[in-house]
This record gives C-alpha cells, structure tokens and sequence, in this order.
C-alpha cells in the first residue's frame, strides 16, 4: 500500500457509521490484512452472500474507506477491493460536541471491543492447535499505571511508532515461511476504584 495515507482520520459521523456497521467491519479488517480481495473471496472468509458482501463493500467505496484495486486476475467480471488508506483512526474528541455524536462513537467503540474481544476468545479456543512457538510467544498483559493525561499520551504515542515499525517489517519482508496475521490491541483509559 505504498503511497497511501497512513491512517485516515474519521471526523464525520457518516462514515463512522458505515464502518461501524459489524460486517464492515469484518470486510474492512480483512481487506487491511490481505491488501485486496474480490467479493466473492470475502464472501467465502465471512461466510456471507456475494450479494450481500458486494453491497456492504460498496457502502464502504461510498465513504472513501475503500476503492476499487487493480485487478489480480484475467477475469475482468471480478471487481477487486483495497483500503483507500493504512487504516483508520477514531478519536474521541471529533465526536464529543454533540449528543448524537457521542453516541454514534461511544456505539462503534463498543462494536471494535466486541469484535476484538471475539477474536482473542477464538484464539484461546484454537489455542491448542498452534505451535508451542506461537503459544508461547502470545501475550496477553495488564498494567495498572498512575499517569497523568500527558503521560498517557506519550506512552500511546510510543507504543503506536514501536508497532508502526513491526508492521513495515512484516510487510516488506520477502519471505513468508512462518509469517502468521498478529493481532496487537492496546487499551489505555483512565478508572477510579
């Protein structure tokens, strides 16, 4: 995806809506894993109607989070999807000055949690079917920290760039040989007991 935009910023409440729909949301993560897919190849991953993921994928184009990509194959009837950008970033405050707003994102933040949360729970169910390398390099850690907002932020910061790298690595590397799609998913808020 080179000389695209790193990760776009979601401002409006329309397009954090059609993302925010839980199909999209499945279509658009496995269109940033695989860089490009037909719909019927989604289809397939999602266990879906063609019919339906095309309709989806289009509501996506509609809003600029994905456009069509070069075709992969001879057949010109398929239509090819990518990410218009790297990814996507939501913040919370393009969302707090109205009511509306607020709910709209505090409802698509409850989806990405859930959908996140799914994916762990199938990764601990089919844990015994990965490699003792893979089990053991997996994480899963909670820090308790006292930070000021500032702190919060560098440390979110600090974390987003050590990712960023990882990321580049994988995906310029040329060989694949025991190369598997990782989740990472960072959490950082504040709570009072």
């Amino acid at each position: 995806m080179a000389g695209k935009e790193r990760d776009r910023r979601i401002t409006d409440v329309g397009t954090l809506k059609a993302l925010a729909h839980p199909l999209r949301a499945q279509l658009y993560r496995r269109l940033i894993i695989a860089r490009s897919a037909t719909a019927s190849q989604l289809a397939d991953q999602v266990d879906e109607a063609v019919s339906l993921v095309s309709y989806h994928l289009r509501k996506l184009a509609e809003h600029g989070l994905i456009d069509e990509a070069e075709a992969q194959s001879a057949d010109g009837r398929e239509r090819w999807w990518q990410p218009a950008s790297e990814g996507v970033s939501i913040r919370d405050e393009d969302f707090r000055d109205a009511p509306e707003k607020a709910a709209a994102h505090t409802a698509a933040s409850r989806l990405f949690l859930e959908q996140r949360a799914d994916m762990y729970r199938r990764y601990l169910d089919e844990r015994a079917h990965w490699s003792d390398a893979w089990t053991t390099a997996s994480d899963s850690s909670e820090w308790l920290l006292r930070l000021t907002p500032d702190e919060l932020s560098e440390l979110s910061k600090e974390m987003y760039a050590l990712v960023r790298r990882y990321e580049e690595r994988g995906r310029a590397a040329d060989d694949t040989e025991g190369r598997e799609n990782v989740a990472v998913y960072t959490y950082g808020f504040p709570f009072r007991t």
